[in-house]
């Protein structure tokens, strides 16, 4: 072994890690069993022992996903149902423990992996002396489609695979990291979109409690949850549109998974079509890993009683306007349709309860107020609903993501949607052609990034944000004055910034069942 190599003995065998920087990295590590043939749409189970050393220079297969995909996929990486695997960032091990950040990427639940330029996670681990692993989990039809209320005695199909993915790589990062020099005691757990859904739901699931500590929950569609009857619905109509029956959903187990992620692709499209403000695949309330629907499990003190970041970004919606996206409304009459929808599924509302939330925003007929009526709907109050629950019994602090390069306001993007991803992980220009600087702001850029790492680095070292370089003091969240950090050139610390809206909105959750 030289210098540039490091052989690190875990759980399941030998990893060779490569020097990234001033740390090593081990990439492509299995955290569990091919999910493919008897295991598609199951619980993951452990990867078997290997007895030789695990060269871990390249990421693993990606998770499948479909042929429309507008995040850019490395033509060295593969797809496959082998995806089940993480990658590890971490200073060299010697004896002292560190924190860990696992990251879980988003993407709609369809799209997206952990070997994505943007989330290397070197500058990370060298600026905060933590490790950092990112997980690869099964997506779509493959992870986020619930099929089990066709299970039969001699089929059996599983709900929330794609979650079980994510507590099985917690579980591998609880058994195995401290070989990687990481702490298990002290594990944050940090994502973005479907990754904070994904997270925000963890955080109300059982099996999950005590595998981590600290939780970032960046743009969460945490009202992105849905019953197992609708779940059920969407499931039968991917079958129809594969020219499956019920009778013979046996048939999903031994198709391509190119076929079944096509026919994904359709659905991805059609049912937030159909059905404005919903998503086609997502968490399921199967009563079973998730008991109940997360947003309301906070709202009854369930949720794991952990110190948690959560925030959102100022124009979320932006982006999926600018690449002509179904996944958010943003016309007034996708907006209608969707609080109609929403009354509809909550009979118990008075009539005059979602009048008086569209009155609330003089603009809904024009693109921006439909915008922000989705943008409050789909992320800022589910915030704030999180918020205000958690911080009844646990550290909690709240953030909105102002910032705006030139070139993104020009555009009309704004603080669009994943606009946050480069200044948390300090990699910008990992599009092909990204135009985030074509117009300057790159300085600007780089000093917010700093503050936003040593916050994000400050909380998983000792569970509080608080940045030692002289950066604004944030306060935690409460429902007393309800202190929001709204990060921009400067960072401002402001009380209660959407009182009008919130009140508006009110306490009762508005999500799909």
């Amino acid at each position: 072994m030289d210098a540039e190599t490091l052989i690190v003995g875990c759980k399941y065998g030998d990893v060779r890690g490569y020097r990234d920087g001033s740390v090593y990295t081990w990439k492509g590590v299995p955290y569990a069993a091919p999910a493919s043939g008897d295991l598609r749409f199951r619980a993951p189970e452990p990867p078997e022992p290997w007895t030789d050393v695990l060269d871990a220079r390249r990421f693993g297969p990606i998770a499948p996903q479909g042929r429309n995909n507008p995040i850019p996929i490395d033509p060295g990486l593969t797809i496959g149902e082998d995806c089940l695997s993480l990658n590890i960032w971490a200073p060299e091990p010697d004896g002292e423990p560190r924190p860990v950040m696992v990251w879980i990427h988003g993407g709609a639940y369809v799209l997206g992996y952990s070997g994505q330029r943007i989330y290397d996670g070197r500058l990370l681990a060298e600026r905060g002396d933590v490790v950092v692993v990112t997980v690869n989990y099964r997506l779509g039809a493959l992870g986020f489609l619930d099929f089990s209320s066709f299970s039969t005695a001699g089929t059996t199909f599983e709900s929330n695979v794609g979650l079980r993915d994510q507590i099985a790589a917690l579980e591998w990062v609880r058994d195995c990291i401290s070989a990687f020099g990481g702490d298990p005691d002290r594990v944050t757990v940090f994502g973005e979109s479907s990754g904070g859904g994904s997270l925000t739901t963890l955080m109300t699931v059982p099996r999950a409690e005590g595998l981590f500590h600290r939780a970032i929950a960046q743009s969460p569609p945490a009202t992105s949850a849905y019953g197992s009857e609708r779940a059920a619905r969407v499931a039968e109509r991917f079958l129809e549109i594969l020219d499956l029956t019920p009778a013979r959903v046996w048939a999903l187990r031994d198709m391509p998974h190119e076929a079944l992620t096509d026919a994904g692709d359709v659905l991805v499209g059609e049912i937030p079509t159909k059905f404005p403000g919903t998503l086609a695949m997502a968490p399921v309330v199967d009563r079973d890993l998730v008991p109940k629907y997360p947003v309301a499990a906070f709202q009854k003190g369930l949720a794991h009683r952990i110190p948690l970041i959560i925030g959102s970004n100022k124009d979320e919606p932006s982006i999926f306007r600018f690449m002509k996206s179904p996944l958010m409304p943003v016309s007034d009459a996708s907006v209608q349709a969707m609080l109609d929808a929403l009354a509809e599924d909550h009979p118990e509302l008075p009539p005059d309860r979602i009048a008086e939330i569209i009155s609330a925003y003089p603009d809904v007929t024009k693109t921006s107020g439909a915008m922000a009526l989705s943008r409050d709907a789909g992320f800022r109050m589910p915030v704030v609903w999180i918020a205000d629950a958690h911080s009844a019994h646990s550290p909690t602090w709240v953030y909105r993501f102002d910032h705006a390069t030139p070139m993104l306001k020009a555009a009309r993007i704004g603080a669009g949607h994943a606009t946050e991803l480069p200044y948390v992980f300090g990699n910008f220009g990992t599009l092909d052609r990204d135009p985030t600087f074509w117009l300057g702001g790159r300085k600007a850029a780089t000093t917010i990034s700093g503050r936003i790492q040593r916050r994000w680095l400050a909380f998983a070292h000792h569970g509080v944000p608080a940045a030692l370089d002289g950066s604004r003091h944030w306060a935690p969240y409460d429902t007393d004055k309800r202190m929001t950090l709204l990060i921009d050139n400067t960072d401002t610390l402001v009380p209660d910034p959407d009182k009008v809206l919130r009140e508006v909105w009110g306490d009762q959750v508005m999500g799909f069942s």
